[in-house]
């Protein structure tokens, strides 16, 4: 019985969606639905009534779910114990995005090396959809990343950044007792596009506006949208962590608006389910301590 076919069935049931199965397995819809349709000629029997674009379990595809379920289950386990072997015990492999290794990763390393000396570290940056295919794939041991749900990884909260309106030293809002979200609709708009929900709640705030926000500058990268606000290019809502050293050095301010809430930009600690080993647990239990420890001035 091919491994491979049961792995999509029983991702079809988690996520009640071929589309949403294909994603996490990193296939195509019609793959997954081949690799179904496979398993239902080797069992010689419907898994599914399909009407359409609708599906649900057939009895038989009642009754063989949990068998599916365990068989998934034990080949990992005994795919994992395999691995154990080969696992190097003084290593540890980090993924994470671009902004997490330029503010966030500098502070966690030193803690790390403190509690284990002679720890070897391979840090690899990517985007969130490559972390987690690496993390998947037994490549990196645990990941940085935004926001991540996938039924074989744990994601666990481990820093909150607040997303706050940053300008220059001499911007005339410093001026102004009490800035509005009307009040930024009147100027360059650095905006930094991360292509998280809060920016897209940023993006709503102006929604209710009769006029739209001035974006001069739609950017992909923070130390681009960080210099153009200091050089007084524009203004921009960025995350606090990355503007600390400017903000300390005064050339940038942040600037309170009330409508924005407690907006902040999330960073999850994730690993798979089953650690590779018990180092890496470790190593998991003293990082989710450390996230306290955390914080921009």
């Amino acid at each position: 019985m091919n491994i491979e076919n049961i792995e999509a069935f029983v991702y079809v049931i988690h996520f009640n969606s071929f589309n949403k199965a294909a994603d996490a397995l990193f296939l195509s819809q019609p793959s997954v639905t081949a690799r179904i349709q496979s398993l239902e000629r080797e069992l010689n029997t419907l898994l599914f009534d399909r009407e359409g674009r609708n599906f649900t379990l057939t009895e038989k595809g009642k009754q063989f779910l949990p068998y599916a379920q365990q068989i998934l289950q034990t080949y990992k386990k005994g795919k994992q114990q395999l691995q154990n072997l080969n696992t190097t015990p003084n290593e540890l492999r980090i993924g994470c995005t671009v902004s997490v290794s330029n503010y966030v990763i500098p502070d966690i390393l030193p803690i790390i090396k403190k509690e284990y000396r002679s720890l070897q570290i391979k840090l690899t940056t990517a985007p969130t959809e490559t972390i987690l295919e690496k993390l998947l794939n037994k490549e990196i041991d645990i990941g940085f990343v935004r926001n991540v749900t996938h039924p074989h990884v744990d994601c666990a909260g481990f820093y909150e950044d607040p997303i706050r309106l940053f300008v220059h030293q001499r911007h005339p809002f410093m001026k102004k007792e009490q800035i509005t979200i009307e009040d930024v609709s009147r100027e360059s708009l650095v905006f930094f596009e991360c292509g998280s929900l809060d920016w897209i709640k940023i993006h709503r705030l102006f929604a209710t506006l009769d006029r739209p926000p001035q974006i001069e500058y739609q950017i992909d990268n923070l130390e681009t949208a960080k210099k153009l606000v200091v050089s007084g290019m524009g203004v921009s809502f960025l995350p606090d962590l990355c503007v600390r050293q400017e903000v300390k050095d005064g050339l940038l301010v942040p600037i309170h608006i009330p409508a924005l809430g407690g907006l902040s930009l999330r960073t999850n600690l994730i690993s798979l389910k089953e650690a590779a080993n018990d180092f890496t647990h470790v190593c998991l239990e003293a990082l989710k301590e450390m996230k306290l420890k955390i914080s921009s001035p």
